[in-house]
């Protein structure tokens, strides 16, 4: 496998429902051709309505981003034109010089195995196959994969072609250079990708099913409501932790914030409050944060007024943009 990301001129996806027609929008809207293949099976009738609908679909979308200015009408034509749409049968011969193809069909594991089967027969040997599986861990798909090493999971967040993240995820076969050229290709066309351990739910997933049940267990609860929870977050929980990640928060307000908080929410509400392993350690260790210098982050050649200057700025900036910051007054009449 000797390509490199630098050499991906046209990309594949297997898989034209909204996740694959996102990723395919993501990578034409940044300058790569695209295949975007059909994998159910089809009456040519049919083949042709989904195609058309398909192509509709990507057009809307690229329709909302001239209407918010983010690109020209003939801009979208022109990522629109990158983009061909063609039947599992139509498809392969184009996959003689496939180099990525990501993976998007179904979350079911026999539609994942057929996938697989079909995708090698017919992609070259030294192609990368990428998973957008948000089920399924990679060293389980890899049975179905020949040459299970170019096997790797690449979790897209939905929309695809807005949200910058994508969770990158190896199997206990995978090849290190795989990783590192999905990841360079993902980079090349604005995506970060991070990288996590193979585990379920990944990272996001997992964070979120957490959060949103503990929502909806407050509407429940009636703590507050539907409408007053999704406030709150999108105006305090949201906003701060788009400056601040989680654990680099537990650092900035310290570890015996979250120890103690903790502790007494599992007596009041219940023990899945608990304080995490890692936490107690860390109490125990003496790493509070910021102010010992070290916690999740090592902060020992950091220079900690001018980090929390540039973040209490980034945090302004955010609240500019969305028309949410204060405003000062000289003087408030009586």
């Amino acid at each position: 496998m000797t390509h490199s990301a630098a050499d991906v001129k046209r990309v594949h996806v297997l898989g034209a429902g909204r996740m694959g027609q996102g990723i395919a929008l993501a990578f034409a809207f940044a300058g790569l051709h695209v295949t975007l293949i059909d994998f159910k099976e089809r009456n040519a009738q049919a083949r042709a309505a989904f195609a058309a609908a398909a192509r509709g679909e990507i057009a809307r979308q690229l329709l909302t981003l001239v209407e918010s200015g983010r690109i020209d009408a003939s801009g979208a034509d022109e990522a629109l034109a990158r983009v061909d749409v063609l039947d599992r049968v139509g498809a392969e011969a184009t996959l003689a010089g496939c180099k990525v193809v990501f993976e998007a069909v179904p979350e079911v594991m026999a539609a994942k195995e057929a996938a697989f089967a079909w995708l090698c027969a017919h992609v070259d040997h030294a192609a990368t196959i990428a998973s957008t599986t948000s089920t399924f861990l990679v060293t389980d798909l890899q049975k179905a994969v020949t040459q299970p090493q170019r096997l790797v999971n690449a979790h897209w967040l939905n929309p695809a072609h807005l949200m910058p993240l994508v969770e990158i995820s190896r199997g206990s076969l995978t090849d290190d250079a795989v990783v590192a050229r999905i990841k360079d290709l993902l980079r090349r066309v604005g995506k970060v990708p991070v990288e996590c351990a193979p585990s379920a739910g990944y990272i996001v997933p997992r964070l979120q099913a957490l959060v949103m049940n503990e929502a909806a267990r407050m509407v429940e609860e009636g703590v507050a409501s539907a409408h007053d929870i999704d406030m709150a977050v999108r105006t305090g929980f949201g906003l701060r932790f788009s400056i601040l990640g989680l654990l680099e928060f537990i650092d900035w307000g310290g570890c015996d914030i979250l120890y103690y908080a903790s502790h007494y929410l599992a007596k009041e509400i219940g023990q899945r409050f608990e304080p995490a392993a890692i936490v107690t350690r860390h109490m125990e260790e003496g790493r509070d944060g910021i102010r010992d210098g070290k916690g999740f982050y090592d902060y020992a050649d950091v220079e900690v007024p001018e980090y929390v200057k540039c973040r209490l700025g980034e945090f302004g900036r955010l609240l500019d943009h969305l028309g949410l910051a204060p405003h000062y007054n000289s003087a408030i009449a009586p």
